[in-house]
């Protein structure tokens, strides 16, 4: 139904309008900028020739962006589902042992870490100057 009769050259007609409208919004935003001052912390160094290619590469950017959008639906949606199984399927909290134990052999290595850095700096002040 949508290539029927008329509808291809609505179709290229519609298309023409808005890359001659995204090509106006291309060289007003180019004119703005122009006019700022030349220590305007929002000026910006624009080609000129990126007003002539704003009409072509909006489909590419477009598809870009909906294909980036559409991929992390399907990560969050796969990965919902996964864990939701997890949880029904897995009673041990298997899970948590891990984190605990990868979250104390880091911190002890942070800590190990800032230690040395700070004895480093101001000497062997404290009482407990034992470290391994």
């Amino acid at each position: 139904m949508l290539f029927m009769e008329n509808n291809p050259i609505f179709l290229c007609k519609s298309l023409l309008v808005l890359m001659f409208i995204l090509f106006l919004c291309a060289g007003h935003a180019y004119r703005v900028n122009m006019r700022r001052a030349p220590d305007d912390p929002l000026k910006r160094d624009f080609h000129f020739s990126a007003i002539l290619l704003a009409p072509i590469t909006w489909p590419l950017f477009l598809f870009t962006y909906t294909s980036i959008f559409l991929t992390r639906v399907l990560v969050y949606v796969i990965f919902l589902i996964l864990f939701t199984i997890a949880l029904l399927a897995i009673r041990k909290p298997f899970l948590l042992i891990w984190l605990d134990k990868i979250a104390s052999r880091l911190g002890n290595k942070l800590l190990r870490a800032n230690t040395l850095l700070i004895r480093a700096f101001f000497g062997t002040t404290n009482k407990h100057p034992q470290i391994s």
